[in-house]
């Protein structure tokens, strides 16, 4: 019996309103806390203070407004005003404007201190604007911070950056803060340094640091700075409100503000030194750096002592620019060498060349370059701890250092890189879960471009469609849309481009692209792509009023040719657009792009629909519009042709698997009501009315279910902190998880750090959290879970877990898995019709890496659906699972009161977790519960294979028609146990195809299929009484045109039809024969003319059948597999696989 925990009394108000304590904060939210405690900082020494914080989101500074809006209340008492910016360098004017409080009449307070925030381009875009705010000066009680968002790996960003040379080049100081810690202690520093020596003050930020969640010390009072003697300088160093001298505004950046910095570092000491060993090799660094060198000198045994014996020293820069030069030199003074870590472009290392240069006694510098001028760290990539483990080994091997068992260690590292290498290369290489639109989003339709037509990508959850679309090239940076077209228009023989262009680019910048493309007088059609949300940084509103009205009456003023308004409810519009602005239903998008690229000169097509994400956000909460209509597909008509993910790309549109193959099926729980699905040219989509999803009621549990369940205990932590590698798929709950786990750990006094990469906020991409969990937070030296360090891998899907962050974590011997086997169909499927991804393959890959003994693969989802009603409950069934093997270092009280606090879904949250702890213990507990299900579908043995086929065609014609497909697949038979004894392969490619083609879904079989009861049967299972149905079909002579392909297209008729199904069902005597008025048309004859080819084609392999032909035998046998669809759909099929019956038969022969 476990030790019960003690447990904190924590609120989740904690993190805004508690002092002197430790708090459980991300770096967002710290950035919000920082303006609160810069308040109190102020009341403290007397002054009347007000906070500013004004900007544009973006990765990994995405969430920080939601934050802000979320504490809104909380803010505006405290007297801080956010305003966001509509852009990037009009949020930095604003900013400047706060220092200026003393040049208009009656201030209201002492002063504003600011807050600006950007991510990395961002910065680049605001760099005029920075320039001047910064050389007019800082307000002496106000202070600017520059929070900078730099994406190194460029994972969120259309390019990478880094923001320390331009903020340089500004004369702006950059402090670099390691973790969420020293966000909130540098965040206080830089103010006070901004209003100390009169200069706008960098805060750089990565995503490991805002992005990370971590146990943080509060101390408000405590806090203090030093403020040196300013000298005879101290009445030029802030701003003046009088005169305008450009000249003598420089002078004072350089020659009196920017040596105040170095006064004001020192005194304050923000570089530091961290492992202080003497005469050995001494490593600058800084940031992000400073916490992957901190974990490399852990991985090796030289974070302390260790290091120390071998002269290790750690010089931890916490001002990158401008250099502090006494404390480098007195760091410097004794050391062979100096090794500079830096990621990306050196910024440290040259200035310290600077500084050091003329120093009698110098070191040797090494960092980009070694001491011979070769490369020695990479400027391009991010930096990891176990390379920058491998350059200090190296480093001390040139200095002549070692220790017994350093080499040892060392070793055994790059063993376990090694074998990391190969698990990832082991991968299935089909599997990979890579970010894609959701279910319904808009920019999966309007993206497209008309056959032979290009298009130009654009910043914003819309650029995914360059992953899958050959026709749309790469994006500019925000706000320059188009003009790369418009500089090279005039050397390309291509006449026209589209250029897809968001609403939030539209309003932050895109308005003047558009004006410059007129002016250009280039043939290009701006497609603004209006969602009402800026959905790539989680869902915001555009930052101002727009509506589709102002942006017509907008772009038309422009001087643009034509302005066309195309939307999924056109009637909304009428009556309200400017004139001359059309209005056209989404289904001609197509036509409406044709008749726009014809036209010379600018032209602007608004689609407008709203974000799939936000619209389902709203429709939970009850404000947004839905539709009580859904899509149903019977499988039984579903030729699995694809043909409806080819149209729509909908990832709710999912494989079913069937005894007649992969079919397709709605998944009802994602589906948003797009319908764009429906428009695969294809009989077996149903409109089904007044619906909704049946949910399965799960099952009545026993209150004394769980009251035999053994309390677990924890694991112990070892390593210094235990390592959970948390992986799953975007909009699944996987962040949730992480925090409730985090929470647990801080609950309970524990310290924790998680770092969350989710990249573009859209679902269908595999997330992860690296979850770090310790006794101390200075246990916690890192914050990503690197090569080798996972103790856990919870794998709520096994794709994400078998790859991206989560591979090289493995460590066998050390690394458990707990994997959620129902696995979720990739993207990929919308590309790849037959596409099946091998779960036991993935599992056994992971197996290889893990041991037998340390995986453990449960179908999480099944059993949660089927005990909670709710497949969402499956990730902390998992996590109950995890816990009850005592695989976690947090007891089971506080993670239930963690879930308790989360306070969402609480009791089906707990119930959740209580079951999967009690199927780690009693599985049979739980299977008891479960109620009887439908055997899963696997191969058939032959014998049962024919025969059911005999069936289905007895029921498709009658008993003569059943005799020839018997008669013909026994000829095959014979034929091959003939050519080679024992063999079945053939013959089951003959039985299956064969009888695929006799049974061609012609319109009295299509009818039959709908009155069979089995349709109404799966209706049945899926929606709840009180349904109606409409049926989408496309008869030949009253179907519609497509207007711009020419194409039949499908029309919605009432449940009335299926009287005339009822009827024509039993009419199908008349097929082949003179009565058959079906039978006249191309496409019948077609199917007919196929099954007489195809048993002609099988005499000619059985006239050559040999042991050594049969593989090319089985495989010409297959080819009707793939003529599928129906009308256009199938010729389109037909006409591939004859090209490739004739290769085949070629082959065949020789």
């Amino acid at each position: 019996m476990s030790e019960k925990p003690v447990l904190m009394d924590v609120e989740l108000s904690d993190k805004f309103d508690k002092d002197d304590s430790r708090i459980f904060i991300s770096g967002s939210q710290a950035l919000a806390r920082l303006a609160l405690i810069q308040r109190q900082v102020d009341q403290k020494h007397g002054l009347n203070t007000r906070g500013y914080i004004s900007g544009y989101r973006g990765s990994p500074l995405g969430m920080l407004d939601n934050t802000l809006w979320r504490e809104n209340e909380r803010m505006e008492e405290a007297g801080v005003v956010f305003q966001p910016g509509v852009n990037e360098d009009l949020a930095a004017t604003a900013v400047w404007g706060t220092q200026q409080l003393d040049s208009f009449p009656d201030p209201l307070v002492d002063g504003v201190y600011a807050m600006w925030y950007g991510k990395g381009p961002g910065v680049d875009r605001s760099g005029d604007a920075m320039r001047h705010g910064n050389a007019f000066g800082t307000h002496k009680h106000g202070g600017v911070l520059v929070v900078m968002g730099d994406d190194h790996p460029g994972k969120s960003s259309t390019v990478t950056n880094q923001s320390e040379p331009l903020l340089s080049a500004l004369s702006i100081p950059i402090l670099y803060p390691s973790n969420v810690q020293e966000i909130i202690e540098f965040g206080l520093l830089g103010w006070a340094l901004s209003r100390y020596c009169g200069l706008w003050v960098g805060l750089k930020t990565v995503n490991e640091t805002v992005e990370q969640t971590q146990t943080v010390s509060i101390h408000t009072d405590s806090f203090s700075v030093e403020l040196p003697d300013r000298g005879l300088d101290a009445d030029n160093v802030n701003i003046k409100f009088r005169g305008f001298n450009p000249q003598a505004m420089e002078v004072t950046v350089k020659r009196v503000r920017l040596p105040q910095v170095h006064k004001f570092v020192r005194a304050n000491n923000i570089n530091k030194l961290r492992i202080g060993g003497s005469g050995g090799l001494g490593i600058v660094t800084s940031g992000k750096t400073y916490s992957d060198v901190i974990h490399a000198l852990n991985m090796l045994g030289l974070d302390g002592a260790g290091g120390k014996e071998l002269g290790i020293a750690v010089y931890k820069v916490g001002c990158v620019w401008p250099l502090e030069p006494e404390g480098l030199k007195e760091f410097a003074r004794g050391r062979p060498e100096l090794l500079f870590i830096e990621e990306k472009s050196a910024m440290l290392e040259p200035q310290a060349a600077h500084l050091l240069f003329n120093e009698p006694e110098r070191p040797r510098l090494v960092g980009k370059k070694d001491e011979l001028g070769n490369t020695l760290l990479p400027s391009d990539v991010q930096l990891e701890p176990d390379s920058l483990a491998n350059l200090i080994v190296a480093r001390l091997g040139v200095l002549g250092v070692s220790q017994p068992g350093l080499l040892e260690r060392h070793s055994e590292l790059q063993q376990n890189l090694a074998e990391n290498v190969q698990f990832t290369n082991a991968a299935p290489a089909t599997v990979m879960r890579v970010p894609y639109f959701c279910s319904g989003c808009p920019h999966n339709t309007s993206t497209r471009v008309p056959q032979g037509s290009l298009a130009m990508a654009g910043i914003g959850c819309h650029a995914m469609a360059m992953m899958k679309r050959s026709d749309t090239l790469l994006p500019t940076h925000m706000g320059g849309e188009g003009m790369n077209w418009a500089g090279v228009s005039a050397f390309s023989g291509t006449s026209h481009m589209f250029q897809n262009l968001g609403d939030g680019t539209y309003f932050h910048s895109g308005l003047m692209a558009i004006r410059g493309a007129v002016a250009s007088g280039v043939n290009i059609t701006y497609k603004i792509l209006y969602n009402d949300a800026v959905a790539m940084t989680g869902g915001q509103p555009i930052d101002g009023s727009l509506s589709v009205h102002e942006m017509a009456r907008q772009v038309a003023a422009e001087g643009t040719k034509q302005v066309v308004v195309v939307s999924d409810d056109p009637g909304k519009f009428r009556g309200a657009l400017p004139a001359g602005v059309e209005i056209h239903p989404r289904e001609e998008l197509d036509l409406v792009q044709k008749q726009l690229r014809e036209i010379s000169g600018t032209t602007v097509l608004i689609y407008e629909q709203t974000c799939a994400a936000e619209k389902r956000r709203r429709r939970k909460r009850g404000t947004y519009p839905n539709p009580p209509k859904r899509l149903f597909i019977n499988d039984a008509v579903c030729e699995g042709c694809g043909d409806c993910s080819e149209q729509s790309t909908c990832v709710s549109v999912q494989p079913k698997e069937t005894e007649f193959g992969i079919k397709r099926q709605i998944a009802q729980s994602s589906c948003n009501k797009d319908y764009s699905c429906n428009n695969g040219f294809c009989p077996a989509f149903v409109t089904v009315l007044n619906a909704e999803p049946k949910k399965p009621s799960g099952v009545v549990l026993d209150g004394a279910l769980f009251e035999q369940l053994p309390t677990p205990a924890t694991t112990a932590i070892s390593h210094g902190s235990m390592g959970v590698m948390i992986a799953g798929i975007g909009g699944t709950g996987v962040i949730t998880v992480g925090a409730v786990m985090g929470m647990a750990a801080h609950i309970e006094g524990k310290a924790c750090s998680i770092y969350d990469m989710t990249g573009l906020s859209q679902k269908n991409g595999s997330v992860y959290s690296h979850l770090r969990i310790a006794e101390n937070p200075e246990d916690l030296d890192v914050q990503r879970i690197g090569a080798s360090e996972a103790d856990l891998v919870l794998g709520f899907d096994l794709v994400a877990a078998l790859t991206g962050d989560a591979a090289q974590t493995y460590n066998k011997g050390r690394t458990h898995i707990i994997g959620n086997s129902d696995v979720v169909p990739t993207v990929d499927f919308q590309f790849d019709r037959d596409l099946v991804i091998n779960q036991h393959q993935i599992e056994s890959t992971i197996i290889a890496r893990t041991g037998a003994d340390n995986a453990y693969f449960v179908d999480a989802t099944d059993l949660a659906l089927k005990l909670l009603g709710d497949t969402i409950g499956a990730n902390m069934f998992v996590v109950g699972y995890a816990a009850q093997l005592e695989l976690l270092p947090i007891s089971v009280a506080a993670l239930e009161k963690a879930i308790e606090l989360n306070g969402t879904a609480v009791k089906f949250n707990l119930t959740a977790f209580a079951l999967g702890r009690l199927f780690a213990h009693s599985p049979q507990s739980i299977t008891a519960l479960l109620p009887e299900s439908a055997a899963p579908i696997g191969e058939q043995k032959l014998h049962e294979l024919i025969n059911a086929r005999a069936g289905h065609l007895r029921n498709f014609q009658n008993q003569a028609w059943a005799d020839r497909y018997m008669a013909v697949v026994e000829k095959v038979r014979v034929a091959e146990e003939a050519a080679s004894a024992g063999s079945t392969d053939l013959t089951r490619a003959v039985a299956t195809n064969l009888s695929k083609l006799m049974s061609y879904k012609d319109e009295y079989e299509v009818a039959r299929l709908y009155t069979d009861p089995a349709f109404k049967q799966k209706l049945d299972e899926q929606f709840e009484p009180g349904y109606t149905l409409k049926f989408n079909l496309a008869p030949p002579m009253i179907s519609r045109t497509n207007p711009s392909t020419g194409l039949p297209m499908k029309r919605e008729f009432g449940d009335w039809i299926l009287q005339g199904f009822q009827v024509l069902a039993k009419l199908k005597g008349l097929r082949g024969t003179p009565l058959d008025i079906f039978g006249y048309s191309a496409e019948r004859k077609m199917e007919r003319g196929l099954i007489g080819e195809y048993e002609a084609l099988l005499e000619q392999i059985l006239a050559g059948l040999s042991a050594a032909k049969l593989d090319s035998a089985i495989e010409l046998a297959r080819l009707p597999d793939d003529i599928r669809g129906y009308g256009y759909v199938k010729d389109k099929f037909l006409v591939e696989v004859n090209t490739r019956k004739d290769e085949l038969l070629a082959a065949f022969a020789t």
